[in-house]
């Protein structure tokens, strides 16, 4: 019916079952040459961790289709999966800091319910929560997600949001999605990204070690109007040390803490809305 988006191996069309009229999204992969083999791995991998998890905050993917060369080789991949309605918050970032929390809570609650069940998304990054009209938030793109303690080959990951531990191919860990989470919160509250370590020089990419990797900017030095609670579990979300991050279901529980004294204040001013974000972009 329509093509949704691309990525580096993969086009993801909006279809319609013929049978039963249902609409989805279908993501088809093709393997082009050998090196195309990881696209076709991760995608099924993402369906084996997708079809495992039912939580309204994470996008469900329903039904793996593949379409093998000589009866042995896969060559072509279909994931069908549920359709999100939306924009991401790349494209349409949150207006007021009681609609931040009150969509960081949610990513965050699905995102504690995924390690819950063993599994790390380990790319959150604002293009991967979309947003509804009605404020409903969804995590989208499991392509990147893996097993709790999970050591990648290679580095994985979105340079602007990747957790030093992602850099460095340790364990991927609970601890690397607060991290991801954190730097997203980060960007959509000043439109600056923390510096990662991850190098990018002209055509040179490396890594910086933990000890010699800048500190962020306080959030609250970047937007002053930031609550200072919200600020502060930014900060402590993007520290260096995974051991001194909080827990992603603390990180929904002190979102909904502030969401909830954001509505407070809103009351007793009786403004019947809550100051906006004001964020000019970077």
């Amino acid at each position: 019916m329509a093509e949704l988006g691309r990525g580096a191996a993969s086009i993801i069309y909006l279809v319609q079952d013929p049978k039963t009229r249902q609409i989805w999204a279908l993501k088809h992969v093709v393997k082009e040459n050998p090196k195309d083999e990881r696209f076709l791995a991760q995608t099924e991998a993402e369906y084996q961790i997708a079809s495992k998890l039912d939580h309204p905050a994470i996008r469900k993917a329903t039904r793996l289709i593949k379409r093998k060369e000589r009866l042995v080789n896969v060559r072509e991949l279909w994931l069908q999966m549920e359709v999100v309605d939306g924009a991401a918050i790349d494209v349409d970032p949150p207006q007021t800091f009681e609609d931040a929390a009150h969509i960081f809570e949610q990513v965050a609650q699905g995102l504690a319910y995924m390690h819950s069940k063993g599994f790390v998304h380990a790319d959150m990054k604002p293009n991967n929560v979309i947003v509804d009209d009605r404020m409903n938030a969804r995590i989208i793109d499991l392509g990147q997600s893996c097993e709790i303690g999970t050591v990648k080959e290679r580095i994985q990951g979105t340079p602007d949001y990747i957790a030093p531990e992602q850099v460095h191919r340790r364990p991927i860990t609970p601890a690397t999605d607060v991290y991801n989470l954190g730097a997203t919160m980060y960007w959509a509250l000043t439109r600056k990204f923390v510096p990662t370590a991850l190098a990018k020089s002209d055509s040179l990419v490396g890594s910086i070690e933990d000890h010699l990797l800048e500190k962020p900017t306080p959030a609250i030095e970047l937007n002053p109007r930031i609550p200072e609670l919200f600020a502060s579990l930014i900060m402590e979300c993007v520290e260096v040390d995974p051991d001194t991050r909080p827990s992603m279901q603390s990180v929904a529980e002190r979102l909904n803490l502030i969401r909830g004294k954001l509505l407070a204040e809103a009351e007793r001013k009786k403004a019947g809305a809550v100051e906006p974000i004001d964020v000019e972009p970077a």
